[in-house]
């Protein structure tokens, strides 16, 4: 831990820090709006609230360019002419309200929606699983969802399958997150995590951004007034996995 924190400290020295309360326009034709920005190497960290304890990791050439939001005359907008959008959609805002009604923390939703598309609202799997969280044509029609390319409809939808399959695995999250990837039916069959490469790497990998945000959130942060979270988390029984 000692060292993982040492190296954490050095990339913070490396990487240039942009002030910001834009809005990022990423290629994919959504936004995400943020009060500053940092880039470390090849990703460009978006700080939600101005504090350390809520941001989103996309990589930079995923995003197009930023915008100034109207109300904030001392933002510098990127130079590069605005694609043509029509109604980007808030990612931040979306996973906020979606989280706050099936009473997850949004930093695990964010963290599956990372794992499942990089932030994709077009994506599609070989398998045929779509959009930003992945829903099976089948799981979407059963949530109610009918165009899984809405990103909107998908985060809802699939925010209220992981609450579901937490309650349903007396909220172990990394059965839950198993269960996300894999299906239920594996999960029963195996009595936990199946024995699929593939499903434990995108557990670990689901738990690490997940615990990177939390480890985040703990470090001091500068001098001013931090905002109380109304949101209750998501109960986790194995917060870390080994790092590989």
């Amino acid at each position: 831990m000692k060292t993982r924190i040492q190296l954490a400290l050095c990339i913070a020295l490396l990487t240039a820090t942009g002030l910001a309360a834009d809005s990022a326009i990423l290629r994919n034709g959504f936004s995400i709006r943020h009060e500053r920005r940092q880039v470390i190497g090849a990703i460009t960290r978006l700080y939600i609230d101005g504090d350390q304890s809520s941001f989103v990791d996309i990589p930079t050439a995923e995003i197009d360019h930023f915008e100034s939001l109207p109300d904030s005359p001392t933002s510098h907008p990127d130079p590069k002419p605005a694609a043509t959008t029509s109604q980007p959609f808030d990612l931040n805002e979306t996973v906020r309200a979606a989280s706050g009604t099936y009473q997850l923390d949004p930093d695990l939703v964010t963290s599956v929606i990372r794992a499942e598309s990089g932030f994709n609202v077009r994506a599609v799997s070989p398998k045929g699983a779509q959009g930003l969280m992945q829903l099976m044509p089948q799981t979407a029609s059963q949530l109610g969802v009918h165009n899984a390319f809405d990103p909107q409809a998908n985060v809802e939808a699939g925010t209220r399958y992981l609450r579901e399959l937490l309650e349903r695995y007396n909220f172990d999250l990394i059965k839950a997150l198993a269960a996300y990837n894999a299906g239920p039916q594996r999960i029963d069959q195996y009595n936990g995590v199946p024995p699929y490469y593939e499903t434990k790497a995108y557990v670990a990998r689901i738990v690490r951004d997940f615990n990177k945000k939390k480890l985040a959130a703990q470090s001091p942060a500068p001098p001013a007034a931090k905002k109380t979270s109304t949101t209750k988390p998501a109960p986790t029984h194995a917060p870390s996995l080994p790092q590989n």
